[in-house]
């Protein structure tokens, strides 16, 4: 069974710095492109990061988060810092298969206050 299990979200100020860390179980990870989305209220479900050979960045995003992988702990993480209020969302973790399919998680919430 595939599981995608967010954590790390949390309430923090303005400037301040977060790691997410999705923990993945019941595929081989290691073949699997790996993505953080986010989803604000009210909004698109936006691509934050991804990575697969190399990592890949939005634009608003650019600098001040890292995405990266342990394939030997089957997890994918975010490091974002300078946080913004605009940054606030539920943050998803996505699995895609090299044929295509995918798998999402629940979601962690993470708030950024001014």
């Amino acid at each position: 069974q595939v599981q995608l299990v967010e954590s790390g979200g949390d309430l923090v100020q303005a400037g301040g710095s977060l790691r997410l860390s999705c923990a993945a179980s019941g595929f081989t990870f290691s073949s699997y492109a790996m993505s953080w989305y986010r989803q604000a209220p009210g909004k698109e479900r936006e691509l934050v990061a991804d990575i697969g050979g190399s990592a890949n960045y939005a634009d608003s995003v650019k600098g001040r988060f890292t995405i990266s992988r342990d394939n030997a702990k089957n997890t994918v993480y975010l490091q974002m810092s300078s946080l913004k209020p605009e940054d606030t969302a539920v943050y998803l973790c996505r699995a895609r298969a090299p044929l295509g399919y995918t798998y999402w998680g629940q979601g962690t919430q993470v708030t950024v206050s001014s």
